[in-house]
């Protein structure tokens, strides 16, 4: 066995340093997974309240040049108004189940005189999407509308091009429209009276906790698992060589003819056929 002295060796030090970082990138991934459980369970516990509650007017909830309360997410407002259909705003990149789409984004003008966006769903289109002229017409007149509340996107996604954006703002759209809207947006439930031709409803959130956790737990294993080939190649390196005969490098035994050297029939003095078992006749 040899001395321990080969771990403050240059390539030790170097391995055992590589294997310090590696640990603490995966200690560190595991705890911010477990840190994205946490916040997935928060906001679910915030959706499933707000989906037991009753639906409350909109002026309870939102506001004009107010950005929504985070709290009252997926909560369900009611507004009764006349869509804007002529400032429609379509809303790119939106895929359901492989297959491509768009939103749209109707502003409602309500009695208090502010304009409520309701994205009132999805439309299947071809990669090329869609222009206003070519999504289905809201209902025309007063329509009274019950929706989800939802968080304006932030970021150059929000920005708004001929009358198309790739995210929901009400602060950007009511910009390119020349409205004063509420704050946030609603993702349409119901509107009255139906439409001719209705979008598909908006998806309801995943409520389940997802991978997070396996994904952590994932990680803290490759951690353990760098430590533990460490220790077992210095443990390998510290007992020594060995080979498969479990230490022995020579013959224990000489063969039977007192030898290391094979015998064979010309040193017996022997022809080929002596080798051979006679038959009952005594020949070979």
């Amino acid at each position: 066995m040899r001395s321990l002295r080969f771990l403050v060796s240059r390539r030790w030090i170097a391995f055992f340093l590589v294997v310090v970082v590696l640990a603490y990138a995966t200690w560190w991934l595991g705890e911010w997974q477990f840190g994205r459980l946490e916040d997935r369970k928060r906001d679910n516990a915030v959706v499933e309240r707000n989906e037991a509650v009753a639906p409350a007017a909109v002026d309870d909830v939102l506001a004009v040049g107010r950005a929504v309360d985070p709290e009252d997410e997926w909560r369900l407002v009611t507004a009764t108004g006349t869509y804007l259909t002529d400032e429609t705003i379509i809303v790119r990149y939106r895929t359901r189940e492989g297959s491509s789409g768009v939103d749209v984004v109707v502003p409602l003008q309500t009695d208090s005189g502010a304009a409520l966006l309701v994205d009132r769903g999805w439309l299947a289109t071809d990669d090329g999407g869609a222009t206003p002229d070519e999504v289905p017409a809201p209902p025309p007149g007063t329509v009274a509308v019950t929706g989800y509340v939802r968080v304006d996107a932030t970021g150059d996604s929000a920005e708004v091009t001929d009358g198309s954006t790739r995210s929901i703002s009400s602060e950007q759209i009511g910009s390119a429209i020349g409205r004063e809207t509420y704050g946030g947006f609603v993702e349409l439930a119901s509107e009255d009276p139906s439409p001719d031709t209705p979008l598909e409803p908006a998806e309801l959130p995943d409520l389940s906790n997802g991978p997070h956790f396996f994904y952590g737990l994932q990680w803290w294993f490759f951690g353990l698992l760098a430590v533990f080939g460490f220790c077992y190649l210095a443990y390998d390196e510290w007992r020594g060589p060995r080979n498969k005969s479990g230490g022995q490098t020579d013959r224990s035994m000489p063969p039977s003819t007192g030898s290391m050297t094979p015998v064979t029939y010309e040193d017996a003095g022997e022809s080929t056929n002596a080798a051979v078992r006679p038959n009952s006749s005594g020949s070979p």
